[in-house]
């Protein structure tokens, strides 16, 4: 809807006439929001809806929502859709230009019972929506807690009066969504059990840095069991999810919330004929527009996008990438030109009061690129050490051997920590070494930082250490 928006922007109905198709309930929202608005922190839904259908449709985009494409006939320049309210009804709807923005499907792997009731993804307002209801029928009267003095012994109820002593819930995965959804569970007084394949949480990070935030987890009272691999979901006798099952034991639950990821929804253009990367992303030139196609854009968690710092082409779905891609498009088919330069993979979270933050490659993506490195740690504040509330904070930084070019950064601490990762962002996307850095003129005051800022410290120890390697 970005890419429609910025399109009717530059063209008039009568110059271009534009058709969405949306088979869900709700368009334009920010699905990032989803793990606050089922811990209570925001409302929801409408809060988390930027523009309403009939806000699109006033604007002259034709929206057909709970309509669902079903095939991409490129010989024809055409799409079948199907109605899903209306009987499963079928249609053919030409095209002379076609943008591709079916996002990212969560990973559901098949195991038994993991279809079950009970068992939720968060990936949609529906989902959301779902997961809420559940809760609030597990739960009987809700009640909002403040996690930090959950963990203290003092339950301390936000909102609504009422009891969730006892309630469990399982989370599966540990990545981004899954520390979210842990937090937001928590907030809803239940008691959270992480489950975790890899040795550490966030796959993300480094297995050092990973460590750190398994520990906070764990000090923020979230069971938090890694290097596991779950094989199945228990039931009651009415076929509800009771309980979720690793090589090693079974975990209660009255609720299980999948949080393993995600992966490019591309059946349809991969039907098509159209490229797909080694992720299974399409794959477009600057412009947005698929390899190989005149007529065909795409954009959004389907695509796969060019890495500045590696010189690949990665999977990373991020709601930043996917409003920005809509505007490149849009600009393209609305008779402009526009080009998408790449990423450097910024993410950042939290869970609590834990923040999470990483740009650029891991040491495992360094390696794949073929890059020799080194990778440096500091422990440093968040604020002078003498300002009242200066917490820890570590700073991981990766830079290249024999330039020093800076390769990435990963940031695990408390408050002050997480946004700091920009200034690691700025810097790998003007291709700046790690020396350069540390001349960078940041702000400074002593309730917002130390004299030199964590990242700067970093950085003059990455100096160091690629002084020390020579080439």
């Amino acid at each position: 809807m970005s890419a429609a928006s910025q399109a009717r922007r530059l063209k008039k109905p009568d110059e271009l006439a534009i058709t969405a198709f949306e088979r869900s309930h709700f368009t334009s929202y920010s699905a990032c929001g989803i793990p606050y608005w089922v811990g209570g922190v925001v409302d929801g839904p409408d809060a988390l809806i930027a523009r309403t259908a009939e806000e699109h449709r006033a604007r002259d985009i034709d929206l057909r929502m709970r309509t669902e494409v079903t095939e991409i006939d490129l010989d024809r320049g055409r799409v079948r859709t199907r109605e899903l309210d209306d009987g499963g009804r079928e249609s053919w709807t030409g095209f002379d230009k076609l943008v591709l923005a079916t996002g990212a499907r969560p990973l559901r792997p098949d195991l038994p019972g993991i279809d079950a009731p009970g068992v939720h993804g968060v990936q949609t307002l529906d989902d959301g929506r779902a997961l809420l209801d559940a809760l609030e029928q597990t739960a009987g009267r809700g009640v909002v807690v403040d996690p930090l003095q959950q963990v203290a012994g003092r339950r301390a109820p936000l909102d609504t009066p009422g009891t969730s002593a006892g309630r469990r819930a399982v989370v599966v995965g540990a990545g981004y969504i899954g520390v979210e959804m842990a937090e937001a569970l928590i907030r809803r007084g239940y008691e959270v059990t992480v489950l975790e394949r890899s040795a550490q949480p966030m796959s993300t990070l480094d297995p050092d840095m990973g460590a750190l935030v398994h520990e906070a987890m764990c000090g923020l009272g979230v069971e938090t069991v890694t290097g596991t691999t779950v094989t199945g979901v228990l039931t009651d006798s009415a076929g509800r999810a009771r309980a979720v099952t690793t090589e090693d034991a079974d975990h209660p639950a009255d609720v299980v919330v999948l949080g393993m990821g995600v992966r490019p929804e591309t059946t349809l253009a991969a039907a098509a004929g159209l490229p797909l990367g080694e992720s299974g992303g399409l794959l477009t030139d600057l412009a947005m527009r698929v390899r190989g196609q005149d007529a065909v854009w795409a954009g959004g968690d389907c695509v796969e996008v060019h890495d500045l710092v590696s010189g690949r082409t990665r999977h990373i779905a991020l709601g930043t990438h996917a409003n920005k891609h809509g505007q490149i498009i849009g600009t393209n088919v609305g008779g402009g030109y526009a080009t998408f330069p790449g990423v450097v993979g910024t993410a950042v979270s939290k869970v609590c009061d834990l923040e999470i933050a990483r740009t650029g490659l891991l040491e495992r993506q360094a390696h794949a690129a073929g890059l020799r490195f080194v990778a440096v740690t500091v422990e440093s504040t968040s604020r002078a050490g003498y300002y009242p509330g200066a917490r820890p904070m570590h700073v991981k930084m990766l830079a290249e051997r024999r330039t020093g070019r800076l390769l990435g950064v990963q940031i695990v601490g408390r408050e002050g920590a997480g946004k700091r990762v920009d200034i690691a962002a700025v810097a790998l996307t003007a291709g700046m070494t790690v020396e350069q850095m540390t001349a960078l003129d940041l702000g400074y005051a002593p309730p917002f930082s130390p004299v030199w800022d964590p990242v700067l410290v970093a950085a003059r120890k990455a100096t160091a250490a690629v002084r020390a390697a020579g080439g």
